[in-house]
């Protein structure tokens, strides 16, 4: 297990060569190229060298190298915590942390399964401003398909992410939840649009259809269009399989049909960026760390398997898991959660790398409200089972979560069009960087944001 100390360190040591790599590598952005139309296409799961050592990897993906060669981009972006995808892409869009955007999961903290596995889909439980929260204040029209944390963002024309079931009403819920009448008016032409929980390629496909009729008949000014096959099949399969880097083919495809429509539709002048959420790490086991919570007294489980009364809980998030103590615990339980993560990270087969205690979380912008933190060493990630071994095989063979320093788990930043510099690289930067740029890009500011405008000088 990592030592607080030496993690603290190396947290503050990478943001130090995080802020000197930008100094050194950013460029100005003229006042003339301010107030252009902006593309942002989310990949989830895509890692840098995808694009960068495309040729290593033997990927046909001439439109994602297109960005490489006509625009700037990151050698790596490094993420939030926990690098899982509702966090990142809000604050991708904000350009703050977890802590200060109010997203700290993919999925809201349940301790008695109330919410049915209920997702962060409601921009409502933003507590930063978003970039569409500034275009709407300046009147600049926006528009948005499958973003993560959008039901009821001030977006002009908005489709957002969203399921429940699985089932065909998920698709009347979608319709509800989108701007009055604009997915029956798109599927007027291009017919019926994907499942909110199809996370295949063809629902990427189907999804990128929209994108590209709202860019045409909408001309927004700011597109956001996300993207989540290669993530499904990174965990389905594990990161640089065949598999992936097919999907990754065909994902490249939708960037160059968008990219195609944006030029059309803004005649030339739009910016097309391609960001990601986090990384990837191969997984082969899972540390179901809340049954050493059961087994420790912590949780109650019910007849049922489910925990019926807790005193202390894991809040997982893929490879990592942020601790909640109940507000009314005995005041020992801090202490005694403390010896116990002490306990099973001793063992090395459990796979825990590193556990941060709340003063270390909070530096590092995640789960404010944790009173520690665990994070998986490569190979392993949080299991669910409250019973039985407290390590099992993994149901997924690829996993993200892991603390943000790890290279593995780096994000993506390209950025191409009218103004931006050819073949520049802009070195490692923040994700709290990417909302100010696109900001700024757009003629808009975000005030509150942590990041700064990566093509602009200090």
């Amino acid at each position: 297990m990592t030592t607080l100390t030496t993690t603290v360190t190396h947290i503050a040591r990478a943001a130090v060569r995080a802020t000197v790599g930008v100094l050194v590598t950013s460029f100005t952005l003229s006042a003339q190229d301010a107030g252009r139309p902006v593309v942002l296409i989310s990949i989830d799961g895509l890692h840098p060298a995808y694009v960068t050592e495309a040729d290593r990897h033997g990927l046909a993906i001439p439109n994602l190298r297109r960005l490489l060669r006509e625009g700037a981009h990151a050698t790596g972006v490094r993420g939030v915590i926990p690098t899982v995808t509702y966090p990142s892409h809000a604050t991708l869009v904000t350009g703050v942390s977890p802590a200060r955007h109010g997203i700290h999961s993919n999925t809201t903290f349940d301790p008695l399964a109330k919410n049915q596995g209920g997702w962060y889909w409601y921009a409502s439980d933003l507590t930063s401003q978003a970039i569409w929260d500034a275009a709407a204040t300046k009147g600049v029209r926006t528009a948005g398909v499958h973003w993560p944390v959008t039901v009821g963002a001030r977006i002009d024309w908005n489709i957002p992410q969203y399921w429940r079931t699985g089932t065909p009403d998920d698709r009347k819920l979608v319709k509800a939840l989108s701007s009055p009448g604009l997915v029956d008016s798109l599927e007027d032409a291009l017919g019926p649009y994907a499942d909110g929980i199809d996370e295949s390629i063809e629902g990427d496909e189907r999804r990128a259809k929209f994108v590209v009729q709202l860019l045409k008949t909408r001309r927004p000014a700011l597109m956001l269009a996300y993207f989540t096959a290669l993530d499904h099949e990174q965990h389905e399969r594990g990161p640089w399989t065949p598999e992936a880097k097919a999907i990754l083919e065909r994902i490249d495809r939708i960037v160059g049909d968008v990219w195609s429509a944006s030029a059309e539709a803004s005649g030339n002048r739009a910016v097309v960026a391609v960001v990601s959420d986090h990384g990837f790490l191969q997984t082969g086991k899972a540390l179901n760390l809340g049954a050493a919570f059961v087994n420790a007294g912590l949780i109650t489980a019910g007849a049922d398997g489910k925990p019926a009364k807790w005193q202390a809980m894991p809040w997982g998030a893929g490879a990592s898991a942020a601790i909640m103590i109940a507000d009314d615990a005995p005041r020992t339980t801090r202490e005694a959660v403390r010896e116990l993560l002490s306990r099973v990270a001793a063992d090395s087969a459990n796979g825990i790398d590193t556990v941060l205690d709340a003063s270390a979380l909070r530096a590092a912008g995640g789960f404010p409200t944790a009173a520690f933190h665990v994070t998986m060493r490569p190979g392993y990630t949080i299991g669910a089972a409250l019973q039985g071994p407290l390590v099992t095989p993994s149901t997924v063979r690829g996993m993200h979560g892991h603390l943000n320093a790890r290279r593995e788990l780096h994000a993506s930043f390209f950025i191409a069009g009218p103004g931006i510099p050819a073949g520049k690289t802009l070195g490692m930067v923040d994700m709290r960087d990417i909302a100010p740029t696109v900001a700024a890009v757009l003629g808009l500011q975000l005030p509150a944001a942590e990041g700064r405008n990566l093509l602009s000088r200090p």
